[in-house]
């Protein structure tokens, strides 16, 4: 999370109604809530209620989701999640601090004569490499592979590529675009083809994920340890004859719409992103 997105996310919460209905949504868990019921537990007027719903929304610190005649509205943990971290990105010099923070002891000048903490051995998983593919790297792939490695918070390395990009091929100015509207970093990232991540020495890969559907049907490069693989198809919204703005919030709808999918994936409970549950666990989630 960058300044801009932290200050837009703190001005979202800095109103009455806005922060009690976000607190209801995470009390509400991963089912959601609709505005009705959001109306009907907060005393709010509905018209008030959609008003403030659309701020967080705007935020990134609610997500909606239409089921059947309903919309169904979830709070963004990740977004939290990656307000916390940016808020304390400096606290403990930098060290990791324990779970609680109760006593703010951890981040305490040391007395000067305080001896010096003996090192500790900290075990961190690797995170779980995701490869995402279509077929010229320009648009969807590079926004997922952007996404997740802005909500994966050093769970998940995510890399995209293509299996037949375009001489000179550059990511789409329009992704870059909304990707930086949504305060997430751009830094990096570029259009290549798979054969890198066929190569010896590339990262090994973990997860697959075609995101378009000529990608889907073409044959793929023999992957180093058998990743798992999954489809997640998106239109291109790159694709017509839309005017720009048209295009622009094409890729907007594709981002949120990744973005509520890979929420689902970072949220898996370990044993689902294991090793033997990792395919089963990511096809699944193509149904949501």
């Amino acid at each position: 999370m960058n300044e801009a997105a932290a200050i837009r996310a703190l001005a979202a919460l800095a109103q009455e109604v806005r922060l009690r209905a976000f607190r209801t949504l995470v009390a509400a868990g991963p089912e959601g809530l609709t505005p009705s019921a959001i109306s009907e537990q907060l005393g709010i007027a509905p018209n008030t209620l959609s008003f403030h719903l659309k701020e967080l929304a705007h935020a990134d610190l609610v997500s909606q989701e239409r089921q059947g005649r309903n919309l169904v509205y979830r709070a963004s943990y990740q977004t939290v999640d990656a307000l916390m971290a940016y808020m304390t990105e400096n606290c403990c010099q930098g060290a990791p601090c324990p779970a609680s923070l109760a006593t703010a002891a951890c981040c305490a000048p040391a007395p000067a004569n305080a001896a010096e903490p003996k090192p500790t051995m900290n075990h961190t998983p690797a995170p779980l490499n995701v490869l995402f593919l279509c077929t010229h790297n320009s648009a969807r792939s590079i926004l997922a592979e952007a996404l997740l490695n802005d909500m994966g918070q050093g769970r998940f390395q995510a890399f995209s590529a293509g299996s037949s990009p375009r001489g000179n091929q550059q990511p789409h100015p329009l992704g870059l675009r909304v990707l930086q509207n949504a305060g997430i970093s751009i830094e990096g990232l570029r259009s290549k083809s798979w054969d890198e991540f066929a190569a010896p020495g590339a990262p090994r890969m973990d997860l697959v994920i075609t995101v378009c559907d000529n990608a889907a049907g073409e044959v793929c490069p023999v992957w180093p340890g058998h990743p798992a693989t999954a489809h997640w198809g998106y239109a291109d919204p790159s694709e017509g004859d839309g005017t720009e703005a048209q295009k622009l919030e094409a890729f907007r709808r594709t981002l949120h719409a990744m973005k509520r999918r890979l929420e689902l994936l970072i949220s898996l409970p370990g044993d689902k992103l294991a090793k033997a549950a990792l395919q089963a666990s990511a096809r699944q989630l193509a149904a949501r």
